[in-house]
């Protein structure tokens, strides 16, 4: 019986007309098997390599991202955002023509508290920063900053959840977990999400803040420590070989698989298998990437290495440029973990020494991205869970506020050069451009060329998505990463 395909063949040319239309299909078949080139986001978990680079919905500038997360809420009025009107009625209680909020300890009704600082527009744009942060004012010019921003968590556990997931309750997936799902990771040596603490503190909410919440385990980040080991266990233990290393992991590989026969809806143990054998193939190249004695010495000074301020966040962001320039797709920094960015009293020495920490090793984060071509590939955001009141607590610190604060994007296709947004007189709510959360997370995967409204993973059958089908890209970004 003839196919019904060449059952209207009359001659050859027609059979080879008719067959040449699949030919298309035989190439595309062969892409299919480069990771790179394709992926398929609704094939089951365990088929296949969950974290194999994919195609992005668009061709953003950015590939890989640095999150500068300064945990605990900077000042964004004592730092982006100046406010003359705060000076002036400095010690008054808030003016009634303002929106009472609800803060975090209850004292909205405190006087306000004059900023102390010094302000100058910096660049060619022109761009307002204050004098503790002399080193990232000379990169004016490459920071867009958004003074727009606006959170639902008024206390930190809800406010560093929402920053990193969408949600202030726990549970739901991390940007990182997002992005390493959408576009994968083109070093399967090293891993796709990368976090490092500044010291020894947890960051609130622990490793939820990194997870993958209700997608695969493989997803989440992981944790780098501080200090000279900064991936625990890596080096085999002395007297064991590589060879003996590689036979043990296959055995223990063998045992993982044949439990996972009859689990496969076990993703942690799918995730166990996978992490096990990304350390076997870690410790061939991740001691590289973490050493940073390969360094050249003029590199170690501009990131303030031999300086005690500056080494520890210096040698981070550091790391964070030799894992990108690797293949690192996502990379969060957390400075201050512990929360010690929350300034309830004491803000000036408090503030004061946490910029001299971070704010030569991030202007040299820029400058060493830049010079060596990566920046315009690599986004660079900054910023904590929220910002602080104008109103005072304490007599010499502010309180938590959510309802307007600053963050910063650079590279990546941003043009930078430009504030974005406002927030009224006094600094305390936002009033132009507002931009939730939500909508900065699906800035942040437009600029990466994914459109967060088809980045979706099926939860329980709900099609769920980052920004839980509420965010939409800033407008200042919508053509500019394309251009």
């Amino acid at each position: 019986m003839k196919h019904p395909h060449f059952e209207n063949i009359q001659t050859r040319r027609d059979f080879l007309n008719r067959a040449g239309s699949g030919f298309g299909a035989v190439a595309l078949a062969a892409l299919s098997c480069d990771p790179s080139l394709v992926a398929d986001l609704n094939a089951p978990f365990g088929a296949g390599d969950p974290l194999k680079a994919k195609i992005p919905h668009a061709a953003g500038k950015a590939k890989n991202v640095i999150f500068l997360f300064m945990e605990g809420g900077p000042s964004h009025i004592d730092l982006f955002d100046p406010k003359p009107l705060l000076n002036k009625i400095a010690g008054q209680t808030l003016p009634d023509s303002f929106p009472k909020p609800i803060t975090a300890m209850g004292e909205a009704s405190s006087p306000l508290l004059a900023c102390k600082r010094t302000w100058k527009q910096h660049g060619q744009s022109g761009l307002w920063m204050s004098d503790w942060l002399p080193h990232l004012s000379t990169k004016a010019d490459e920071l867009c900053v958004v003074r727009s921003c606006v959170s639902d968590g008024i206390n930190h556990a809800g406010g560093v959840c929402q920053m990193n997931t969408g949600s202030v309750f726990g549970g739901r997936p991390s940007l990182g977990a997002w992005v390493s799902y959408g576009l994968g990771t083109s070093n399967h040596n090293l891993p796709g999400f990368v976090v490092i603490k500044d010291n020894k503190n947890m960051v609130v909410n622990g490793v939820r803040s990194w997870g993958s919440g209700f997608m695969p385990s493989v997803y989440q980040g992981t944790l780098f420590e501080p200090g000279d080991e900064p991936i625990l266990n890596l080096k085999n233990p002395e007297g064991v070989s590589g060879e003996r290393q590689s036979r043990k992991l296959n055995f223990l590989n063998q045992l993982n698989r044949l439990h996972q026969k009859d689990r496969t809806s076990n993703t942690d143990l799918d995730a166990r298998i996978r992490n096990y054998e990304l350390a076997f193939r870690m410790q061939a190249e991740a001691p590289e990437a973490v050493d940073l004695s390969e360094e050249e010495e003029t590199t170690r000074e501009l990131y303030g290495l031999n300086q005690k301020e500056t080494k520890t966040f210096g040698s981070n962001c550091l790391m964070a440029r030799r894992l990108v320039e690797r293949g690192v797709r996502f990379v969060q920094l957390y400075h201050g973990a512990g929360s010690k960015w929350d300034s309830h009293d004491q803000i000036e020495p408090n503030h004061t020494r946490l910029c001299q920490e971070m704010d030569q090793p991030v202007t040299a984060l820029l400058t060493d991205l830049k010079q060596r071509g990566l920046l315009d590939e690599t986004l660079v955001i900054w910023g904590g869970e929220f910002g602080r009141t104008p109103m005072s607590e304490k007599g010499d610190g502010r309180d938590h506020n959510p309802t307007g604060f600053t963050m910063w994007l650079a590279g990546g296709g941003v043009q930078g050069g430009r504030t974005i947004g406002e927030t009224d007189e006094l600094g305390l709510h936002a009033v132009s451009d507002v931009t939730h959360i939500h909508d900065f997370h699906a800035s942040i995967l437009h600029l990466l060329g994914v459109d967060h409204t088809q980045l979706i993973y099926r939860y329980k059958g709900r099609p769920e998505r980052i920004d839980q089908n509420e965010g939409h890209v800033l407008e200042h970004f919508k053509e500019e990463n394309y251009s």
